[in-house]
C-alpha cells in the first residue's frame, strides 16, 4: 500500500514536470526530494500514518501556495459544497473567506442562526468549538461548522469593538436558502433581494419579477435590487441575472493563463422594461454579486448605492476527482464590460450611503417649527408614500426609494420631456 502510494504520487508529479515549458531538471530534483520525505515519514514517523492522509495533506500543502480560493476538498467536503450550491445544507448560515491570513465572515445569510446571533460581515473567526483556525483552510473550517441540524457549534469571534474574542453559541439548522425575496415597499416600486447565487436563483428571480409586475398592475415605476451581504455563488447564475436587465453587450469577460478570453453576452429576449433601478451593495457583496453590480453600473442600467464591495475578482472551477474528492481552482480573472478588474479594489458605488443614518448631532443645530413648544402637528404627517417611507428602518433602502421617487418624478423632464 505504501509503495503504491509512492508510485501514484510520483507518477502525478512526473507528468507535471514533463508538461512544464521550462527544462525540468529542477522539477525532477524536487521529485526525488518528495520521494525521500514520503519514505522517511512512512517508515520512521513515531506513529503509523494513513496513506490517504499523507496524500491529501500533500495536495492541500501544494494548493496553499496559491490564492486563498484554490482549495482541495475531501469527499465529505466536496459533497457539502455541492449541497451549498443546490441551496440547502445543515449549518449556521455563514459565508467565510481567507483574508490577510485569517478566517473572515463575508456575510451571514439572512434568517439563519449566525445572523440572529449577531454575527456580522467582517468578523474574524478565531476558534471553532475551541479549536484554533490558524492552520485551517476555508474548506476545513466550513466542514467543522456544518453538521446535523439541532446540534451545537461554538464560534469564537474577534471584532474591533470587542475587548477580547467572544464566544457565539449557535444551534445548527437545516439551511434552506430561498435565494430571492420580493416585496413592494411603496405602491409601484419593487424590491428584490438576492441572498446568494444558487442553481435556482435566476428562475426565482423571474417569478419574483412577474409577481411585482402583477402587483403594480403592469406599471412598475422602479426597482431596488438588493445585493448587500450576498457572498456570491455560481458565475453562470450571475450572468443570467444580469441578462434579465441588460439588453445587449458584454456582461462579463473572463481571462486566464490557460484559456482564451471568454465573453458572456446579454440577450434582448426576456429583458425587463427600462424602468429606473437602484442596486444596493456593501462590503458583504462578493464575487458573483460583484459581477452583476459591475455589469449594471457599466451599462448605466442601475444606480449603485451603498458602500464599496468585497473585491473578489477571480473565477474558480470545481472538478470532481476519481475518489469522490474535489478541487476548486482559480482559473481566471473576471472583468466588467468596461474591462475593469475589481480584484482587491471592489466596486465603488455611484452614491455612497452609509449603513446608518447620520445623527442629528452631526448637523448644524437650527431651530425649526417642530422644536417650538406648543407647535401645531401636521395632520397628514404619516399619510401616503412619505409616511410609508418614514416607517422603513433600513436607511440605505429608504434612500434608494427616495431616489427612485425623484427619478420617476423628474427623470423624464431632464431627459428632454420624453
Amino acid at each position: 500500500m505504501k509503495k503504491g502510494l509512492q508510485v501514484a504520487v510520483l507518477t502525478v508529479i512526473w507528468a507535471f514536470c514533463t508538461q512544464a515549458q521550462a527544462a525540468s531538471d529542477a522539477c525532477y530534483e524536487k521529485l526525488d526530494v518528495f520521494a525521500q520525505v514520503l519514505q522517511y515519514v512512512q517508515n520512521g514517523y513515531v506513529e503509523e500514518v494513513e496513506s490517504k492522509a499523507l496524500l491529501y495533506g500533500a495536495i492541500r500543502g501544494m494548493l496553499k501556495t496559491l490564492d486563498p480560493h484554490s482549495t482541495f476538498m475531501t469527499p465529505e467536503e466536496y459533497k457539502a459544497m455541492q449541497e451549498d450550491t443546490s441551496g440547502h445544507f445543515g449549518g449556521v448560515g455563514v459565508e467565510l473567506e481567507m483574508r490577510d491570513g485569517g478566517l473572515v465572515v463575508v456575510a451571514p445569510i439572512e434568517d439563519t442562526p449566525a445572523q440572529r446571533a449577531g454575527i456580522l460581515a467582517g468578523d474574524r473567526v478565531v476558534k471553532i468549538d475551541g479549536a484554533s483556525v490558524e492552520k485551517m483552510d476555508v474548506s476545513e473550517a466550513s466542514r467543522r461548522i456544518k453538521g446535523v441540524p439541532g446540534t451545537k457549534v461554538v464560534l469564537t469571534i474577534d471584532r474591533l469593538e470587542f475587548e477580547k474574542p467572544k464566544d457565539f453559541v449557535l444551534i445548527r439548522q437545516r439551511i434552506r436558502i430561498n435565494p430571492i425575496d420580493e416585496s413592494m415597499p411603496l405602491p409601484g416600486y419593487g424590491l428584490i433581494k438576492i441572498r446568494v447565487f444558487t442553481e435556482r436563483t435566476e428562475r426565482y428571480l423571474k417569478e419574483a419579477l412577474s409577481e411585482l409586475h402583477a402587483k403594480s398592475g403592469g406599471k412598475l415605476k422602479g426597482l431596488v435590487l438588493d445585493l448587500r451581504n450576498n457572498p456570491g455563488g455560481l458565475l453562470e447564475q450571475a450572468v443570467r441575472v444580469a441578462d434579465r436587465f441588460i439588453e445587449d453587450g458584454v456582461i462579463v469577460e473572463t481571462r486566464g493563463r490557460a484559456r482564451k478570453p471568454e465573453k458572456d453576452m446579454a440577450h434582448r429576449q426576456g429583458t425587463e422594461p427600462d424602468y429606473p433601478m437602484v442596486c444596493l451593495i456593501n462590503g458583504g457583496s462578493a464575487s458573483a454579486s460583484e459581477i452583476v453590480a459591475g455589469a449594471l453600473q457599466d451599462h448605466g442600467r442601475a444606480l449603485l448605492m451603498g458602500v464599496r464591495t468585497f473585491g473578489k475578482g477571480s473565477v474558480q472551477t470545481v472538478v470532481g476527482l476519481k475518489d469522490g474528492s474535489g478541487l476548486k481552482l482559480t482559473i481566471a480573472r473576471y472583468y466588467t464590460p468596461k474591462m475593469r478588474s475589481i480584484q482587491e479594489k471592489g466596486i465603488e458605488p455611484d452614491v455612497v450611503v452609509p449603513l446608518k443614518e447620520p445623527s442629528a448631532d452631526s448637523e448644524i443645530q437650527i431651530t425649526r417649527e417642530t422644536d417650538l413648544d406648543g407647535h401645531l402637528t401636521n395632520e397628514s404627517r404619516n399619510a401616503g408614500e412619505r409616511g410609508l417611507l418614514e416607517r422603513i428602518d433600513d436607511y440605505q433602502l429608504r434612500t434608494a426609494l427616495h431616489y427612485l421617487r425623484a427619478w420617476e418624478r423628474f427623470g423624464k423632464k431632464y431627459a428632454g420631456g420624453k
